[in-house]
């Protein structure tokens, strides 16, 4: 090889560095100082993470800019428009989009996001909320179809609960033997065998008593206990059953301050019996102790910057799935556990928070 060939083969080598440094990164370039946004703010001790959030498959992270470059294909720029249930298992988020009429899946190792659009007997037409069972099997609400629909892990129709008028599911949440449904119609809980969708009782269990009563159950969860909680937008409330219907005790109460409902949403609960509540006319997301006791509250547009909450609506907490956000955690802090908001306005579609600890 004469020297000028030697430097032209050299010269090969720096380009395809420099095109691999633009596509992905150089490990020797400075990383850039990071806004880290706390709840509650500072001086108080923190104790949730705002991490990151995305809108489409590009705000995900899609394809490369190394094989755009190359190919000269663009990654498909899927949007969600407007999500409310939200679902994480097996390293894939699933999201109902009841403006589009689908369910969005973005998968976290992929980076990639996709479209389920069932058809015939399938499809949706207004799906609202998704749950999955350990099988990977989704239980998805259709307001409009008045059924719940169901889907194996393969996404092959595997059939629906409900007939025609005779409820109008919200809500739904599984566990090992029953599902769950939170009926606008009636309005009740709607609790089925797993194996089998036969009615088994309807919450609240006293119809004549107005303990327990419920006036719109939007969504619901169930803790480790097996105990059930319902956010009663009707009521203004926060309704907790045990696991056979029993009315235990309830929080909240109509208005707009802290430790108040306005149009409650979405609501999970933690390990330790901490629960998470969206609110969607104040637009933040509080938090309670066990007791219904107000402990701290996040997503403010006037204090969270690019944490706010717009119209939010969905949430579900997540234990499996930290390895895919630890990169945005602060130094010295660990990661316990995952917060999945839904935004039906402004373009973070999905906001994940983390509860962490020093």
């Amino acid at each position: 090889m004469n020297m000028t060939q030697t430097v032209l083969s050299r010269a090969g080598r720096w380009l395809w560095a420099g095109l691999l440094c633009l596509a992905v990164g150089c490990v020797t370039r400075s990383t850039p100082k990071q806004n880290f946004i706390f709840f509650p703010p500072p001086p108080n001790e923190p104790h949730l993470q705002y991490l990151t959030s995305f809108g489409s498959e590009a705000s995900l992270g899609g394809a490369g800019n190394l094989v755009e470059f190359l190919t000269g294909r663009r990654p498909a720029n899927r949007p969600l428009v407007k999500p409310y249930g939200v679902a994480v298992r097996e390293g894939k988020i699933y999201v109902c989009d009841t403006q589009l009429g689908l369910m969005e899946v973005a998968d976290l190792a992929q980076r990639k996001l996709s479209y389920f659009i069932p058809e015939g007997e399938a499809a949706f037409k207004q799906p609202i909320n998704v749950a999955l069972d350990r099988e990977g099997t989704r239980y998805v609400t259709d307001t409009s179809r008045s059924q719940v629909l169901i889907y194996g892990k393969d996404d092959r129709y595997l059939g629906a609960i409900g007939r025609p008028g005779e409820m109008r599911p919200s809500g739904v949440a599984v566990t090992d033997d029953r599902l769950l449904v939170s009926d606008l119609l009636h309005p009740a809980v709607r609790v089925y065998a797993k194996t089998n969708h036969n009615l088994l009782f309807t919450i609240p269990r006293q119809t004549n008593s107005d303990k327990g009563k419920l006036f719109a159950p939007t969504n619901l969860t169930v803790d480790q206990q097996g105990r059930i909680y319902v956010s009663d937008t009707g009521g203004f409330s926060v309704q907790i059953y045990d696991a056979e219907g029993q009315h235990l005790r309830s929080f909240g109460g109509i208005g707009v301050e802290y430790g108040q409902f306005a149009l409650p949403k979405g609501i999970g609960v933690d390990r330790a019996g901490r629960v998470y509540v969206v609110d969607a006319v104040t637009e933040v997301v509080q938090v309670f102790d066990s007791e219904g006791r107000l402990l701290t509250f996040f997503g403010d547009a006037k204090t969270s910057d690019r944490a706010a909450c717009y119209l939010p609506a969905g949430l579900v907490l997540d234990y499996d799935h930290g390895k895919f956000f630890e990169r945005w955690v602060a130094p010295g802090f660990k990661l316990e556990y995952l917060i999945f908001v839904t935004n039906q306005a402004g373009p973070n579609k999905v906001s994940v928070y983390g509860f962490v600890s020093k």
